[in-house]
C-alpha cells in the first residue's frame, strides 16, 4: 500500500455532519480508505445525541442543516469543547468563512471540493491540535506569565488568573504563543501567519483580525482599549504587557 499524507493520523475519529447522503457516503468512504474512523450524522438532533456519548477528534460540519444550522451547532460545541471543527459551506463568498471563524471553527472548505483538498485541511488541523503535550523543543520555556495569566506551550494550555483553563482553538493558541514570545514588539500579519504555520490562512485579509478579536474576548477584554493585544494599523499587532518566561 502506498504511503498517504494521513498515515500518521491513522485511526483518528472524524464526525461528518451533512444532510446530503451522497456526500456523507463519498467523504466517509474516502476518509476510511486513508485510515480514519468516520461516524456520520445528518442533522443537528442526531449530532447532539452522538456528541453526548462520543468524543470525536475532529468534526466536519456542514453549514446548511435541517433544524439548527451548522453555525448554531458550532457555537454549542465550542462552548463545551476545543475539538477541531472544519466547516463545509456551499457559498463561495467570504460571509460563511468569516462567520465560521468568529464562532470558533478552525477552518472551512467550500463545496464542491476535491477530497484530497479536504484531506490536506484535515491533516493540517489535526497535526496542530495533536502536538505532543509532555515534551517540546529544546530550550522552549515551560511557561509564560503575564498579569496573572499563564501560557504553557508544552501542554498548550491557557490558564486565567483564577486558575481556570480557557479553551482555545489550535489557531488561537498559535497566535497567542507568537504574541507572548515577542511581547511589546509589533508583529506583522504575515509574520503571524508564518508563526502559526499558516493554520489560519484562509485566503482573505480578515482571517487574522477575526482570530485576534476572538482571542481578545477570551483574554477578558471588552474592547480593544482594555485589551492586552493592540492593533497597529496598517502593520499588525502588539502584545502590550511584559511577559515573564519560566
Amino acid at each position: 500500500m502506498n504511503s498517504s499524507p494521513s498515515e500518521n493520523l491513522s485511526g483518528t475519529h472524524v464526525l461528518l455532519v451533512d444532510d446530503d447522503a451522497s456526500i456523507r457516503h463519498l467523504v466517509a468512504k474516502f476518509l476510511r480508505s486513508h485510515g480514519f474512523k468516520v461516524s456520520v450524522s445528518a442533522d443537528s438532533r442526531d449530532t447532539r445525541e452522538f456528541l453526548a456519548h462520543n468524543a470525536p477528534q475532529l468534526i466536519l460540519l456542514d453549514v446548511m442543516l435541517p433544524g439548527a444550522s451548522g453555525f448554531e451547532l458550532c457555537r454549542e460545541i465550542r462552548a463545551k469543547s476545543a475539538v477541531p471543527i472544519i466547516m463545509l459551506t456551499a457559498r463561495s463568498d467570504d460571509t460563511d468563512r468569516i462567520v465560521g471563524l468568529e464562532i470558533g471553527a478552525d477552518d472551512y472548505v467550500t463545496k464542491p471540493f476535491n477530497p484530497r483538498v479536504l484531506l490536506a485541511r484535515i491533516n493540517a488541523v489535526m497535526r496542530r491540535s495533536m502536538l505532543p503535550r509532555d515534551d517540546g523543543p529544546a530550550g522552549l520555556p515551560r511557561r509564560y506569565r503575564f498579569e496573572g495569566w499563564t501560557v504553557d506551550p508544552l501542554r498548550r494550555d491557557l490558564i486565567n488568573p483564577a486558575g481556570i483553563a480557557i479553551d482555545l482553538t489550535s489557531g488561537e493558541f498559535d497566535l497567542l504563543l507568537a504574541l507572548v514570545e515577542a511581547p511589546q514588539r509589533v508583529l506583522s500579519r504575515d509574520y503571524l501567519l508564518d508563526a502559526s504555520k499558516n493554520r489560519i490562512s484562509t485566503g482573505f485579509d480578515r482571517s487574522i483580525d477575526v482570530q485576534m478579536s476572538r482571542l481578545r474576548k477570551k483574554l477578558g477584554a471588552g474592547d480593544e482599549t482594555s485589551s492586552m493585544i493592540k492593533t497597529v494599523r496598517g502593520i499588525g499587532y502588539m502584545f502590550s504587557p511584559p511577559v515573564r518566561r519560566e
